[in-house]
């Protein structure tokens, strides 16, 4: 556990003491130290390891209710660092102080740490793995184990840490053949052990799925979203559902309280106690709790954190979070939860007689208005419920929101991607065209 040896342990202590006596009426430490060690590889070999180790720290602090925030990474006198905040609380007009109130908590340590000889020989076989079936592929991975505590104390008396322990991959095959470039990658994100296997396996799969470039079938045909590019998806949803947006009236939901939104064959919540990227508060000192967004298709609540949530007359949901150290807090989620259905990957292919699977996407998000037209990066035409080949120069267009109402399944072959666990689906109302 890095808290116990937190070389600032009592520099927060100290700086909280200098904010208040140097005339600041309420203040917060936010303090986060990291050590990752990452090991790589490129061209099928071990390349490089390495030991990174990072620490931050963020004062904020409010004088005349005029509020302040100054940012160290390092070592810095706490008293420049009191200074530094004090003049920026000078630029800014007074607002209503937001601090949870007294509560000290040491939450449970979550993962466990991985030593470097195990992640590099999980990248050695699961490159193995794919050289074994193609011996011309390249690979290259990373393999990292990261440790990151958190700790939050504010003038109050709120006292709350933890430590988060993670594993990640990431392995990508890029594939030769004449003039025709195939890259494929996959990744895992995991606590206490991650499977090469499993990600060797996923990427043969399309290897295989490859082997021949296919015409795609253009027009409105129903699209087969793999869980890794169902993100086009959730990252609009996200944001459809930040309390800010609702404030902004920038989200189409902004009025669908209780009404329908969705197919109603969508369930959509917050698990902040499930999954590697679990978390018992946020960044404002509030303690993460599920939340049921969407059920059966019909809207039930927005997240926010405290200055939102005030605005908005509903509270904090426990969804404060700083985009950066420098940063305020503002809504964000923990742990995206898309219900699974029924059915496997390949009995989902088997439900489509012409239809196009898109596996990797190329091109920004839909964002808020829910439109997008993007680039496939990976995808696969479907006949007859078989894939006979891999589409280049395609491009699929349409609305998120409109997708969403014309979901016609879900599968069961749920994982994370990013903090989002989603299972691939099929949906119609998309347009697809292409140069090939």
């Amino acid at each position: 556990m890095i808290y116990k040896n937190f070389p600032q342990a009592l520099y927060t202590e100290q700086l909280l003491k200098l904010a208040v006596s140097s005339g600041a009426q309420h203040a917060e430490v936010y303090q986060s130290q990291a050590l990752s060690r990452p090991v790589f590889f490129e061209a099928n070999r071990l390349k490089q390891l390495e030991s990174t180790q990072s620490e931050g720290v963020a004062l904020r602090l409010w004088r005349e209710g005029r509020p302040g925030l100054a940012v160290a990474y390092g070592p810095v006198e706490p008293q420049d660092l009191v200074d530094r905040a004090l003049i920026m609380s000078e630029l800014n007009q007074p607002e209503p102080v937001e601090l949870a109130q007294t509560q000290t908590a040491h939450y449970p340590d979550l993962g466990e740490t991985v030593p470097v000889e195990e992640l590099v020989a999980m990248g050695t076989e699961a490159i193995a793995l794919i050289r074994d079936a193609y011996p011309d592929v390249l690979c290259t991975a990373e393999w990292e184990c990261e440790s990151e505590t958190t700790r939050l104390v504010n003038s109050a008396g709120l006292d709350c840490h933890y430590t988060d322990t993670t594993l990640s991959c990431f392995l990508s095959a890029e594939w030769v053949r004449g003039d025709d470039f195939l890259s494929v990658a996959d990744g895992q994100t995991q606590r206490g052990t991650l499977n090469p296997d499993q990600v060797a396996q996923q990427i043969l799969q399309r290897l295989s799925w490859a082997q021949e470039n296919v015409t795609p079938t253009t027009g409105r045909v129903p699209i087969l979203l793999t869980a890794k590019a169902a993100d086009l998806l959730w990252d609009t949803v996200q944001i459809a559902l930040n309390g800010k947006r609702v404030l902004e009236r920038a989200t189409p939901w902004n009025e669908h309280l209780g009404q329908q939104v969705t197919s109603n064959t969508l369930n959509i919540s917050q698990q902040p106690d499930t999954g590697p990227y679990s978390c018992p508060f946020d960044d404002e000192g509030t303690p993460t709790q599920p939340l049921v967004f969407i059920q059966e298709g019909q809207l039930q609540q927005f997240y926010s954190d405290r200055t939102t949530g005030r605005i908005l007359g509903t509270g904090t949901t426990g969804n404060g979070f700083r985009p950066s150290m420098g940063s305020y807090p503002t809504p964000g989620l923990v742990n995206l939860l898309v219900q699974p259905g029924k059915g496997s990957l390949l009995q989902l292919i088997k439900q489509l007689d012409q239809g196009l699977v898109v596996d990797q996407i190329l091109g920004d998000g839909a964002g808020i208005s829910g439109d997008f037209s993007i680039n496939v990066e990976l995808g696969y035409q479907v006949h007859k419920g078989q894939i006979v080949g891999r589409v280049k120069d395609t491009m699929v267009a349409g609305n998120v929101y409109s997708a969403l109402k014309q979901m016609v399944a879900l599968g069961e072959d749920a994982d994370w991607n990013g903090p989002c666990y989603t299972p691939s689906l099929i949906v119609e109302g998309l347009c697809v065209t292409s140069k090939f």
